[in-house]
């Protein structure tokens, strides 16, 4: 028995160790696959002061109250404004703990917001670059490994629409910019299908460079120059090339001029704006195409179909992570984020409403090389674009049906925000001179909302919205604003905008109109004559800086060749003035 005992403990003891053994020799393979799966959590710090790195290693499975001290330090040191020192604290924090999502966001949100601002705004491109950090440390290393982290894409949102899309930095119109600079040469809104193509295009250059056609550029341009040697830098520089030819060497120009117009070229031209939009930006043409398709401004001549969100705005960006936020983490329990993310959803379709026209205009090269030229003779216009409406409050619409059960609190929010945006909407069309427009969103916003300040005719409604404005500013007040909607006029014509031109000028007499007649017998000063006001705003904008010199001659130039009557009202009231200012003088 004893001897039967004994073989049992030895058996097992052999299978133990057997078992040990087989287990051990797996150990790298585990380790390989975790670190392939970014599972891996205790990586080794780097430039870290040793008494924190021995405290990681010594510690082991007390890192955790590592972490802790290390976030409550970064705190302490946010609140004391040393934001420099907070961001190399929470970097360790993300390294420690690489699925802490709130240091991730902490950390983008001090380096677009904290650290960008601290550089003065005469250095816009310093701070472009901590603004470009922040957003991209989020959505190239937090949101890989944190992908079902919905605040995590909600930061990254708002760091496209409110850091870049808004006003609030100084240096907002340089953001805006590069953003647009960045965007434009992957994009081809000329050309119908262009998504659709881009979303079929090869992912990788091996499977472009099985085409043989193909495969002859690409041999001929590593031929030409050593920069198209690596494969994963061969899209970057093939668009480098075809936007500054001059940085590389003139055979490799030549190879383009030698297959220029070949449907070879345009193949792997193609194939290089989908890998730069898939590889850098980590914008997915599939979702792009289909956000177009959803929420792209309605066609003027076919009210059925979506043109192409306009990609170079931020606030498509906005709506393009929100979106990937809701689809990759949103069908969990409810929480505050996904509401939050559905809310940017709105603000992002909002905003592009609002301000999704995009105008850049690039000054002449001898007006742009002056030194008193702001952004190198380059200028940013945002204009309403009112194809975006209905996609808007489609989407709105949408919001408020789910939250309907969902929460009540939300419900109520977002039907104030729903209401806001009709308001607003009946304004804009109505301004745009598309009275029809306005009033079917008006009587689609009278039966959504029975209120009594929306029980009076469209005509009444639009005036009472001026009165508001009105109703507590004096003459000079209401002076200033038919001037500032002449100028508005004149940008817009200026920039061929003529429907938003003709709408401003439209608003500008209603609003002097309206307040003459509430208080010509009320003993106030009255305006002067329109045809002043319109002489002092056109004089406004040619001088106001702002404006590129060229774009305001052009303006010149177009009003005295397209509207001669006017240009006739300008110089007749130009010829009172001078009249007037030598009787005064004698």
């Amino acid at each position: 028995m004893r001897f039967r005992d004994s073989a049992i403990v030895v058996a097992c003891l052999t299978a133990a160790a057997g078992c040990l053994f087989v287990a051990g020799s797996q150990l790298d393979y585990i380790n390989g696959q975790r670190r392939q799966m970014n599972l891996v959590r205790n990586e080794p710090l780097e430039n870290a002061p040793p008494s924190l790195a021995f405290a990681t290693v010594a510690m082991g499975a007390f890192r955790g109250l590592v972490v802790d001290i290390l976030w409550m330090r970064a705190d302490r040191l946010k609140e004391q404004k040393q934001f420099f020192d907070a961001k190399q604290l929470a970097e360790w924090i993300t390294v420690l703990q690489p699925r802490f999502a709130s240091v991730w966001e902490f950390q983008a949100w001090n380096m677009a917001y904290n650290i960008s601002v601290c550089i003065p705004a005469s250095q816009p491109a310093e701070r472009w670059r901590w603004v470009k950090n922040g957003y991209e440390l989020l959505r190239d290393r937090a949101i890989p490994l944190n992908p079902t982290s919905m605040g995590l894409y909600q930061e990254l949102a708002r760091i496209f629409h409110h850091k870049i899309g808004s006003v609030s930095d100084d240096a907002h119109k340089y953001y805006k910019l590069q953003l647009a600079a960045a965007m434009e040469p992957l994009l081809d809104s000329a050309s119908t299908g262009y998504f659709d193509r881009l979303a079929a295009a090869p992912q990788h250059l091996e499977q472009i460079a099985s085409e043989a056609a193909v495969a002859e550029i690409i041999t001929a341009l590593r031929g030409a120059d050593e920069k198209f040697g690596d494969s994963e830098e061969f899209a970057g520089s093939y668009l480098l090339l075809r936007r500054k030819p001059a940085a590389f060497d003139p055979a490799a120009v030549k190879v383009i001029d030698a297959f220029r117009g070949t449907q070879a070229l345009d193949r792997l031209d193609l194939f290089a704006k989908a890998w730069q939009l898939r590889n850098v930006w980590k914008l997915e043409p599939k979702l792009m195409r289909e956000l177009n398709g959803i929420y792209g401004p309605i066609a003027e001549k076919d009210p059925n179909s979506h043109l192409p969100l306009d990609w170079r705005h931020p606030a498509a960006h906005a709506l393009y992570w929100s979106v990937k936020g809701l689809q990759e983490a949103g069908e969990k329990e409810y929480s505050v984020d996904e509401t939050n993310t559905d809310r940017m959803v709105g603000h992002s379709l909002q905003e592009l409403f609002y301000n999704g026209r995009i105008f850049v205009y690039n000054a002449p090269p001898d007006e742009a090389a002056a030194e008193e030229v702001p952004l190198g003779g380059r200028e940013i216009f945002l204009r309403p674009d009112l194809g975006m409406f209905e996609p808007c409050n489609e989407s709105r619409l949408a919001t408020l049906a789910k939250y309907k059960q969902l929460d009540a609190a939300s419900y109520e929010s977002l039907q104030n925000g729903h209401r806001n945006l009709l308001k607003n909407a009946v304004l804009l069309f109505y301004q745009a001179g598309l009275e029809k427009k306005a009033r079917r969103i008006y009587d689609r916003m009278r039966q959504l909302y029975p209120l009594d300040e929306f029980k009076s005719p469209l005509v009444v409604f639009v005036r009472n919205k001026i009165r508001e404005e009105l109703n507590a500013i004096g003459v000079n007040d209401a002076k200033q604003m038919v001037i500032m909607l002449l100028r508005e006029s004149y940008l817009r014509y200026a920039l061929r905008d003529d429907d938003g031109a003709f709408g401003r000028e439209k608003m500008a007499r209603e609003v002097y109109e309206d307040y003459q007649g509430r208080y010509s017998d009320q003993h106030r000063i009255d305006l002067p004559e329109f045809s002043l006001l319109r002489y002092f705003a056109l004089i406004d904008f040619l001088n106001d800086w702002q404006f590129p010199e060229s774009l305001r001659r052009s303006l010149l130039a177009r009003i005295k060749l397209e509207r001669p009557e006017l240009a006739e009202q300008l110089r007749r009231q130009e010829r009172e003035l001078m009249e007037k200012a030598v009787d005064s003088s004698q």
